[in-house]
């Protein structure tokens, strides 16, 4: 039953008391007449503005809503019939979603083969067979006897189209055409070819993303040779992992990056990885870096020949390795194929909603999946990519994402914290944006529910998948309700079952995916892949790792990992990985990671066990000791939440420490 508010209550958020006075009578109008839905609709709609303050916001939605879990968008039908998924719907006469899902599954090759068609990939020569499952479930041969190099399906917009745009000078707009951006790449392949690098090897990337990173990615792949992405902000030991494991031949680097008006040095990272041979950029004409024997400034690699015809490869030809923590101290490596950009392109298409023209925002780099997935969901849809390679956590950004006239604007729902505890995104036009996307972390229903005020309320698109899928495994679309903090489909062409630990169907439990699907890895080089995902897996499903509660409304919710590694930041982290940091600081006998979400929900907070031999030393200084060694052997992005001094570890009978133990004692 709803209450009408009071002056007092409205007043109280902070709103103008003339504007209160104005809106009061028709608020209560409409919460004493309308239903939920029809109410929700106009106060989102035609009554609460973006500056308005956000507890505002939050009042009318939980008076509108007092049981709580209730949508705060709903499509209108035009809006519906603007989408790519109503298309889509209509070529295959299918009315409602949950049809088109349950089809999508039922005839998997028939759903890939549409949206070849649909995003209209290029192939030299077409493949014969588009799905083979004679090696099984676990190895399914997609595109068989194709030829054909993914690049060129990049390059599909007009070359007149806007490609990138990114922040100039005096905080004025660059841009880069397909046209301009299609040289870039070529120059870059070129350049590979004239070094000696055959196709096959493994090139290295460790810079920020930036349209000239983009050609460097594109350029490498083009030339047929595999790019091995690694994170700017990683330690040098970190560096040296992924570089040894990936093979890598060659690298591109910087002599900095600038984050946060500070300029932090990279170039002498690489170098302290002893990493190979090096083409180095300079942030500045001025400051031309002093190289190692045998590196290149990024001018003298630089070709001057600007056609480059892309090397073919067969559908199962590694283009991309990426690094996702597991359960042991070593990141696993998981190479991407020539199919995996179309279940990027696919998933943006139809669950972020991305058409010709678009701008797509998402801060991120080129050593996270999301990197390359923004490459090629914005490219191959023909849209337009915007990149921002500072801080995403100030003003500035906003300023950026309201310049550029973003469209569809991804994140990590950290980063929604640190918008609303500091407010830094009030009075910006974030009209222009069609929809949000989440992913990386768990999200809680406030901060999602301030960021759809921040655009006059638009859609959230909760997207949970990794690196080894290529894109998500459940999400949500545009064409149904969102509710803040919830998926509400697993992606088209995959299907998801929640399992108890007995393995019976359950409402809350461990997720698993239903293959085969474009996308979904099928090696690792340096793990054994059936182990990791397949082993221990009910017959016929895929073990990820992800806990989820379905609804009483048919809607999902996540709640964290299963296993030992974490999300901290939207960055995948193993338990093993800091502990390994953590028990080589003086003094430390040993240590247990774990990482829990809020009671509220959202983002994980990393808490560190840790047995001491120093019984004097303050938990504040512990805690200061343990950021330094994460920040130079690990990643400075990992921030511990809290630190624990205990007497022992919980362990098992075989001496493996019981951290799911831990975790249920500090909730």
């Amino acid at each position: 039953m709803r209450k009408p508010l009071s002056l007092t209550e409205i007043l109280d958020c902070g709103l103008d008391a003339e504007i209160a006075s104005l809106i009061l009578a028709e608020i209560n109008q409409w919460l004493g007449s309308a239903s939920s839905v029809e109410c929700w609709q106009h106060f989102s709609r035609n009554l609460l503005k973006p500056e308005y303050p956000f507890s505002f916001h939050q009042l009318l939605y939980t008076t509108t809503f007092p049981d709580g879990e209730a949508p705060a968008w709903f499509p209108t039908t035009e809006e519906i019939q603007e989408t790519n998924l109503w298309e889509v719907m209509r070529s295959l006469n299918i009315s409602t979603y949950p049809e088109l899902h349950t089809w999508s599954v039922a005839n998997r090759a028939d759903f890939w083969e549409l949206m070849i068609k649909r995003l209209k990939i290029k192939f030299q020569k077409p493949y014969t067979t588009i799905l083979d499952l004679s090696q099984g479930l676990e190895s399914p041969q997609w595109l068989v006897n194709a030829r054909f190099n993914i690049v060129e399906s990049c390059f599909l917009a007009p070359e007149s189209a806007l490609a990138i745009v990114f922040p100039g000078e005096k905080g004025n707009l660059s841009s880069w055409t397909y046209g301009e951006l299609h040289i870039l790449t070529n120059r870059v392949a070129n350049g590979l070819k004239q070094m000696g690098m055959q196709p096959g090897d493994a090139i290295a990337i460790t810079m920020p993303m930036t349209p000239t990173s983009v050609a460097i990615y594109l350029g490498i792949i083009a030339a047929g040779c595999v790019v091995v992405a690694i994170a700017d902000s990683f330690a040098p030991p970190e560096i040296a992992t992924r570089l040894r494991i990936g093979g890598a031949k060659a690298i591109f680097t910087q002599d900095c990056t600038q984050r946060g008006g500070k300029s932090l040095p990279l170039y002498s990272k690489v170098i302290e990885a002893n990493a190979p041979q090096a083409i180095v950029l300079a942030q500045s004409a001025l400051s031309i870096p002093v190289l190692r024997p045998g590196d290149l400034i990024w001018s003298e690699f630089l070709s001057y020949e600007f056609d480059f015809t892309p090397v073919l490869a067969q559908g199962s030809d590694r283009l991309n390795i990426l690094f996702s923590s597991g359960t042991t101290g070593e990141p696993k490596a998981i190479p991407w194929n020539q199919t995996t950009p179309i279940k990027c392109a696919v998933d943006g298409h139809l669950h972020q909603d991305i058409h010709p023209g678009d701008v797509v925002a998402w801060p991120t780099n080129l050593g996270w999946m999301m990197g390359p997935w923004s490459i090629y969901a914005s490219f191959i849809n023909r849209a337009t990519l915007a990149l921002y390679d500072d801080s995403p956590t100030t003003r500035a950004f906003g300023e950026f994402i309201q310049a550029a006239g973003v469209t569809m604007l991804g994140l990590v729902p950290s980063l929604v914290s640190v918008w609303k505890s500091s407010n830094c995104m009030q009075g910006l036009d974030w009209s222009q944006i069609r929809a949000f996307s989440s992913t990386g972390e768990c999200s809680n229903p406030q901060d999602m529910l301030y960021l759809m005020s921040l655009a006059g309320y638009k859609p959230i698109i909760e997207y949970c998948g990794g690196t080894e899928i290529g894109g998500g495994y459940i999400t949500g679309t545009v064409i149904q309700p969102c509710i803040p903090a919830t998926f509400s489909t697993p992606t088209l062409g995959l299907d998801v079952i929640i399992l108890d630990p007995d393995g019976n169907a359950s409402d809350r439990g461990e997720g698993f995916m239903s293959p085969p699907s474009i996308g979904l890895s099928t090696e690792l080089l340096n793990q054994d892949h059936h182990q990791v995902y397949f082993a221990d897996a009910p017959p016929s499903l895929r073990r990820h790792g992800d806990r989820f509660q379905r609804l009483s409304n048919g809607y999902w919710r996540s709640l964290g990992r299963i296993d030992d590694t974490m999300n901290l930041g939207g960055i995948k982290v193993s338990a093993a990985e800091i502990e390994g940091v953590l028990n080589g600081v003086t003094g430390v006998c040993e240590t247990a990671a774990i990482a829990l979400s809020p009671p509220t929900g959202g983002p994980s907070q990393l808490i560190i066990y840790a047995v001491v031999d120093l019984s004097n030393l303050p938990v504040a200084e512990l805690k200061s000791l343990f950021q330094t060694a994460i920040k130079t052997h690990l990643n400075p992005l990992f921030k511990i939440h809290e630190v624990v001094v205990v007497e022992s570890l919980p362990r098992t009978a075989s001496q493996k420490i019981m951290r799911r133990l831990l975790r249920d004692q500090s909730q």
